[in-house]
């Protein structure tokens, strides 16, 4: 199950870069996905989600791994409770199901970026991103390496 992992998260990296969408959370569970990302600035998000799905598929196909549902279900983010709500259900996920302790021991999640500024598989969209992007712009001075620093990249 850990190759079906990767390989999903290397396709939503994949996806997010040619759809040019944000992806603010995600976490694959052993039968399912979690996702919480933007309107694409290319095409839609039925044509990001359908080249996401056929990706992963392809690239399974060979192993006889059944990686997706019938269906996937939408729900439309409205203001920024259900924003948080809905991420720390997402994060929160693993732990409910009793697959980890904490949401920072589960690998196939968004949580580690968030929580560290670790650079995970995907590009997430969190504060840790947008203060790279900021330096990288030069608006920001570089970053300091602390000895006890936890933004060490993955």
């Amino acid at each position: 199950m850990a190759t079906s992992k990767r390989t999903f998260e290397a396709a939503l990296e994949r996806v997010r870069r040619s759809f040019e969408l944000c992806v603010y959370g995600y976490v694959v569970m052993p039968e399912h996905v979690h996702l919480l990302l933007s309107e694409p600035q290319m095409g839609t998000l039925a044509d990001a989600l359908k080249s996401l799905k056929q990706g992963v598929s392809r690239r399974l196909i060979g192993e006889g791994v059944h990686f997706w549902q019938k269906r996937y279900y939408d729900f439309n983010i409205r203001n920024h409770r259900q924003f948080v709500e809905k991420l720390r259900y997402i994060h929160r996920n693993p732990v409910k199901r009793g697959l980890c302790e904490r949401a920072e021991d589960w690998e196939w999640s968004s949580f580690l970026q968030y929580a560290t500024g670790c650079e995970g598989r995907v590009e997430i969209e969190c504060e840790w991103v947008a203060r790279r992007r900021e330096r990288a712009a030069g608006r920001l001075c570089p970053a300091k390496e602390l000895p006890h620093s936890s933004q060490k990249t993955a």
